[in-house]
């Protein structure tokens, strides 16, 4: 066999690859549509990565020149001086407030996770009396607003003594109504009532069942849970501001807003601490972003 015959025959290997990716004929889109399809697409990528670079170049400004200078381009590099300031100005605080927000989030996204998926699996695959009332409370829970429970939550961490600690920010923060809700689908479509009877009848638990089986047919679901509890605890700052007061256990959040509030602060060294303070998420999502994915579609086809 010749090379140029390999060469062919992996040219069509490769096409007969690339084509069986694609939907038929009768469904896939025209040209009209594949190219309003790449006009919006480009216009979401300019949505969210604009303010992004705009946040680099802000960071590396003084305030005259964030003023002065035209906004999506840089100036003068001030970046050490804006670092400087932001060290001094949170009295060396700063890393440590952004070690809070990743010990809440991180506490709250594993606690909510483990507890959304048991209800959501008990919701799905057992049967007990008040089910459908639990069903319409949690479906309830997805509408009512955070900011809304913000200060009875209060009241009731102030009369058990739990205000200015952490815990009054992961309780609140690993309660996950969608959690339940996502686990409640994702049970249902993923796992098979057959196999659970399979289970129980060679002699297994239902507390063994549920750590050794169930857990890793719910990891999908899992991730997409943890992330959403981790980025809702991040961006969290109503409830932070209302339970703590020291500033050894401030959550990033709101040490920036009162860096703000100060007469005059230093924007470069504000947005160079919005910056900083996102560089975990966004490792966070790169990491976990194949199984992000495969969480969204849970329950999108049943059977």
């Amino acid at each position: 066999m010749s090379a140029t015959t390999v060469i062919t025959a992996g040219v069509k290997k490769r096409r007969i690859a690339a084509s069986a990716d694609l939907p038929p004929r009768s469904i896939a889109p025209g040209p009209v549509a594949r190219t309003f399809g790449i006009i919006a697409l480009i216009v979401a990528l300019l949505y969210f990565l604009v303010p992004v670079f705009w946040v680099i170049v802000a960071s590396t400004k003084s305030n005259a020149d964030l003023t002065n200078t035209f906004g999506f381009w840089f100036a003068d590099w001030n970046l050490p001086a804006n670092y400087d300031s932001l060290m001094n100005w949170t009295q060396g605080n700063f890393w440590r407030w952004v070690g809070n927000s990743v010990l809440y989030s991180t506490a709250a996204g594993v606690i909510g996770t483990l507890f959304a998926v048991m209800a959501g699996y008990a919701i799905s695959k057992f049967a007990f009396p008040g089910k459908k009332i639990a069903v319409a409370v949690i479906m309830a829970g997805l509408l009512l607003p955070v900011a809304l429970l913000t200060v009875p939550l209060y009241m009731e961490f102030h009369a058990l003594g739990l205000t200015n600690t952490m815990w009054a920010i992961i309780i609140p923060s690993a309660v996950s109504p969608f959690g339940v809700f996502l686990g409640m689908v994702y049970a249902e479509s993923s796992v098979p009532t057959e196999l659970l009877e399979a289970a129980r009848i060679d002699g297994a638990g239902e507390v063994r069942i549920f750590f050794t089986i169930v857990l890793r047919l719910l990891s999908p679901a899992m991730v997409t849970i943890f992330l959403f509890i981790f980025v809702a605890t991040w961006n969290n700052f109503l409830l932070p501001l209302m339970m703590i007061s020291s500033p050894e256990l401030k959550p990033v959040t709101l040490g920036l807003y009162g860096m703000m509030s100060y007469f005059a602060p230093e924007k470069g060294a504000v947005m160079l601490g919005a910056l900083l303070g996102v560089v975990p998420l966004i490792i966070l999502f790169f990491t976990l972003q194949r199984y992000w994915r495969s969480g969204l579609a849970a329950g999108a086809v049943k059977g």
